[in-house]
């Protein structure tokens, strides 16, 4: 078995994601040939989403870390509250972190979780260096690396984020 878990930019362009999604799928193919692949993601809109669907689209079991008890409620919008329930309802575990609210410190407790669970991180991200805000795609990345977990970088050709 092999779990993989992801983190990623949650503002792709339309134009990305047809090309992230493609990516992810023919990165996912390498890890459900030999084994049975374990998905983690906390399924926000944009990269976390997009792994969540091709893992199940290639047969993977989902797991989804939900940061905090109001994150449904109070993060996810209109336009991705159908697609977020629907990976909730196909997940075979969700985990829902014991913050009331979603924020830094639950964010990072989550990316915390995806590390510890995972065999491999997959990173949608265009490689620039962390904010300092915390809890972000580089920093899952860098933290991810400190703990000897390998990285792949999925960030296709014309993949770009909303400015």
């Amino acid at each position: 078995m092999t779990t993989v878990a992801v983190t990623g930019h949650m503002d792709l362009t339309e134009d990305s994601i047809p090309l992230v999604r493609t990516a992810l799928d023919e990165l996912l193919k390498r890890y459900v040939d030999n084994s049975r692949l374990v998905g983690v993601s906390c399924i926000a809109k944009g990269a976390d989403s997009l792994f969540a669907e091709a893992v199940l689209a290639v047969g993977g079991r989902l797991t989804v870390v939900l940061p905090s008890q109001d994150y449904r409620q109070n993060k996810v919008k209109p336009n991705h509250a159908a697609l977020f329930d629907r990976l909730v309802e196909s997940a075979e575990e969700v985990l829902v972190l014991p913050y009331e609210t979603a924020n830094r410190q639950a964010y990072e407790a989550a990316n915390a979780v995806l590390i510890e669970r995972a065999d491999r991180l997959v990173a949608v991200w265009n490689g620039e260096p962390p904010t300092g805000k915390g809890g972000g795609t580089a920093d899952t990345v860098l933290e991810a690396r400190a703990a000897g977990i390998p990285v792949d970088v999925v960030w296709p050709d014309g993949a770009a984020r909303q400015k």
